[in-house]
């Protein structure tokens, strides 16, 4: 979940690896540091070869401020942006991370599984360390690999060997000043190239405002950079070769574009990532949906008996509302599980069963393994995913990409509808191939097309929303009810607020609450319901009515000309009308706008919400 940032060039790396680092952000922010190497010589006592360093606890500004005091000069370093696994947020948990020597600095992503038992065995050599981290052990073999073996990428290839777990993994030396050794194991790496100069990242985040032309490690991979040159080689030296890809995105949408959070911004980019999730894809007239990266298993998913979507957080939510569409309208039975318990199970999967990831990020690391799990036992897997070149798209057998651009807020919000958008394609691609009629097809087509619109009217009532949130910010508790398509809905509200605002927030099912969760409530535990005019639109009703009888203050999501929710709910905000399998797209951006304002009156911050990170990547 860390950030990584690597630098080797001309340049003064200070600068792009703070900058990098700022960008990165939103992967962590627990605690920043810097490594910076000097470039004129070799060696630890040559002029400028010493690598000298900065931490410090907090946001990437906490070490800005502390760089502002300090020599940090070098043409090229590392940086990280932590979130922390082992070992609390503090200076000496902060990366890099040092040997005895403080000739080899490591800046890690993942989990070191073994870490405890190589700890014991450094200490036994008269190792000392300095942190709680299982990432430091990293640095304390490199400095014993490099006695044996004083070439840098041959000491960090026998350092790995010895390593059980994940990492995502970026080193520099003082021995050799102008090159960084980076690898990765389940974590993404990607290499940034440019003209004289060379990038190492976590993601590509912070790359694009240098260059868009990067290059993904593999698993099992390891690259070495230098200013003019990068190759890559397997953890046992074979050579690998691979292209470099051009990124589509600008470095200026990764910006906030004159709004106070990038929750707002992406909240508010809804109609626009609905378009782009639906350009070129859309043929109205036939009822049909072209999705040319399912081409290379059209056969198999004609074939196909049963479908299994693994996903977690949000995506799991997304998965959930396409469990309805899939089995209503392409008539294909579909189980959608946590894609964190999926291979600790059993599933029973064959040759017409295709298993389908939902990421935003495409690195999830529970939902990669699920996948790769899947491909082990015969299954065709498809990957719906955000960013192009992530692992879970190259690792499926084919997939579709949102298109939904660079999302930076950890809370995701224009992800979750345009996964909505692409499993409403998806639903319409096998369910024209089944019994879907026509005249259902483009009636779903065209009801696609006037997403956009409809969700700008909903954003235009912002102000409505903010006065809601204000009058709902003094509560500790709230119930999210919601049946059918919107049950999904009611869980995603929910998680929103918990993220965001740190109210303890309730999903249900409207059909469950009589199991238990109407035990919670009375007047200090209001309810949102989400009740739009469909076909459980009464029963919806009753839930309220028997919320309203025990004192349950209640504010419905309901659909614009509906007179009979205003009678029972103390408070409504309306959306507009569209067929039901697509409420939830409508459905869920008033209750986004929600939870960014109920934030806002707590006095936090919905970019940056305690213990969160953006992209999982560790289990």
């Amino acid at each position: 979940m860390c950030g990584i940032i690597g630098y080797v060039g001309k340049r003064e790396a200070l600068p792009i690896i703070l900058d990098g680092l700022h960008r990165l952000e939103y992967r962590g922010y627990d605690s920043a540091g810097v490594a910076i190497v000097g470039t004129k010589g070799a060696g630890p006592n040559a002029e400028g070869g010493r690598v000298k360093t900065s931490r410090a606890v907090g946001k990437v500004a906490m070490l800005a401020s502390s760089c502002a005091g300090k020599t940090l000069d070098g043409t090229a370093g590392i940086g990280h942006t932590r979130w922390a696994t082992h070992g609390k947020p503090a200076e000496k948990n902060t990366h890099p991370h040092a040997d005895c020597t403080k000739q080899f600095y490591i800046v890690h992503n993942g989990i070191i599984e073994n870490h405890e038992e190589l700890r014991e065995e450094l200490k036994k050599q008269k190792h000392v360390f300095k942190s709680e981290t299982d990432s430091e052990v990293i640095a304390h073999l490199l400095e014993d690999a490099y006695k044996e073996t004083p070439v840098l990428e041959q000491a960090v290839q026998s350092t790995l060997r010895k390593l059980r777990g994940t990492y995502g993994l970026a080193v520099v030396s003082s021995y050799e000043p102008e090159k960084i050794v980076t690898a990765r194991m389940g974590a993404p790496i990607v290499l940034g190239l440019g003209e004289g100069e060379n990038f190492v990242a976590s993601d590509a985040s912070p790359l694009l405002s240098h260059t868009r032309t990067v290059l993904y490690l593999e698993d099992g991979e390891m690259a070495v950079v230098t200013p003019t040159t990068h190759t890559i080689v397997t953890l046992d030296n074979k050579a690998v070769e691979r292209g470099t890809e051009t990124i589509e995105w600008d470095a200026d949408r990764m910006q906030k574009g004159g709004f106070p959070h990038f929750t707002l911004k992406e909240i508010m980019e809804g109609p626009e990532v609905i378009e782009n999730t639906l350009r070129g894809r859309l043929i109205t007239e036939d009822g049909l949906a072209k999705l040319g990266g399912l081409q290379s298993i059209s056969e198999k998913l004609r074939e196909a008996k049963h479908i299994i979507i693994v996903a977690c957080g949000t995506a799991f939510h997304a998965a959930r509302v396409g469990e309805y569409m899939l089995e209503e309208y392409a008539g294909i039975p579909v189980e959608v599980e946590f894609a964190s318990e999926f291979r600790y199970r059993k599933p029973v999967l064959d040759e017409h069963t295709i298993v389908i990831a939902v990421s935003q990020s495409g690195e999830t690391a529970d939902t990669l393994e699920a996948i790769r799990e899947a491909k082990r036992k015969g299954a065709t897997t498809l990957g719906i995913v955000n960013v192009v070149g992530s692992t879970i798209a190259r690792e499926t057998d084919a997939g579709i990409f949102n298109h939904a651009g660079p999302e930076i807020s950890v809370l995701s919000t224009k992800a979750y509808i345009s996964q909505l958008v692409v499993l409403a394609l998806l639903t319409l691609t096998l369910g024209r191939e089944r019994e879907l009629s026509l005249t259902m097809g483009k009636k779903i087509a065209e009801a696609l097309q006037e997403l956009p619109k409809k969700i700008a009217t909903i954003l235009k009532q912002e102000k409505e929303i903010k006065k809601l949130a204000k009058k709902y910010a003094k509560y500790e508790h709230m119930l999210y009810l919601g049946r059918k398509y919107n049950f999904a809905t009611a869980y995603e509200g929910a998680l929103k607020v918990k993220e965001a605002s740190y109210i303890h927030a309730e999903g249900c099912g409207a059909g469950e609450m009589k199991h238990g969760f109407i035990a919670m409530i009375d007047k200090e535990f209001p309810t949102v319901a989400i009740a739009p005019e469909d076909s459980v639109y009464d029963k919806m009703l009753s839930n309220i009515q028997e919320i309203k009888a025990r004192s349950g203050r209640v504010l419905a999501i309901a659909t614009e000309g509906d007179t009979r929710i205003g009678k029972l709910a103390d408070d409504v905000f309306y959306i507009p009308k569209t067929i039901e399998m697509l409420s939830p797209i409508l459905a869920v951006v008033p209750l986004q706008l929600f939870a960014y304002y109920l934030t806002l009156e707590r006095k936090l911050d919905p970019d940056r919400p305690r213990n969160l990170a953006k992209s999982v990547t560790v289990e």
